[in-house]
């Protein structure tokens, strides 16, 4: 199979594949979230300001991380700094600044949504973006493939010697199965009246274990661990922690309260 085309042209105008892509999951992504916040009983009337903050500072993140981790190339080739068409985008910079200016600009503009709430609602849209952007995004750009393979579902991709691991293919599949278990998590926070944020650090304990899998057996990274690794590895464990704690907390109020909760569950039911 021949490499996706990374870029065509209408005209004199180039259109990059890659970009393309993030658009359309950056729309996707906005129109979830102003959906489950419409389904929660909040206005999304303030999402569509925010959510071009969230856009550029997301890009701009994900790109700083990246040149930063790969400074020994960029310090050499500065005119490829700005280049994110030919890829390299960090999603833990991306979710970084993203997340940091998103929940400033979200309680700048509304007060209507709790902060721990909004991180709960806002979880599994993260999820669901990752999902379509890595075969929106990585499956379309140049280099975009893992480690070479002669295995039958090797893929060529643009810029690279020979078959390639389809690493976002799998990374996309992976993504939807933590967005179905955060989603899983919601259900028995909705249930329990409880504890919030579970959703949220769920995210964290998954996403960042899938992560450090990600690199650890179909990138091609330097031994024995870089620093997508660590940093997967240490985000799953402070969101397990979390989760843990989260949970025994409401264990503790359940066995002071149990009147109360037992009444929130039958109302749920």
């Amino acid at each position: 199979m021949k490499p996706i085309p990374v870029v065509f042209h209408i005209g004199p105008l180039q259109i990059h594949t890659y970009g393309i892509g993030l658009a359309v999951t950056f729309w996707v992504a906005y129109r979830y979230l102003a959906k489950r916040l419409r389904d929660n009983g909040y206005s999304d009337t303030w999402l569509g300001s925010t959510f071009i903050w969230v856009i550029v500072s997301s890009i701009l993140g994900a790109r700083i991380v990246h040149v930063a981790a790969n400074w020994s190339f960029y310090s050499h080739n500065l005119g490829d700094i700005v280049a994110i068409w030919h890829g390299g985008l960090s999603s833990f910079g991306g979710l970084a600044l993203g997340g940091l200016v998103g929940t400033w600009k979200a309680k700048s503009s509304q007060s209507e949504v709790s902060l721990s709430k909004l991180l709960d609602l806002v979880a599994p849209v993260l999820m669901a973006a990752w999902a379509l952007g890595r075969l929106l995004g990585p499956q379309l750009m140049i280099a975009g493939g893992g480690r070479v393979t002669s295995s039958w579902y090797g893929m060529y991709y643009a810029g690279e010697v020979g078959k390639r691991i389809p690493a976002p293919i799998f990374q996309s599949i992976e993504s939807f199965a933590v967005f179905i278990i955060l989603l899983q998590i919601e259900k028995y926070v909705t249930k329990n009246g409880g504890p919030n944020l579970l959703v949220f650090f769920g995210l964290f304990a998954f996403w960042g274990a899938a992560r450090f899998f990600d690199e650890f057996l179909w990138l091609d990274v330097n031994p024995p661990f870089d620093a997508v690794e660590v940093t997967g590895i240490v985000m799953s464990l402070v969101g397990f922690f979390v989760m843990g704690v989260l949970l025994y907390k409401q264990n503790i109020a359940r066995k002071e309260r149990p009147e109360e909760l037992a009444q929130h569950e039958v109302t749920v039911d």
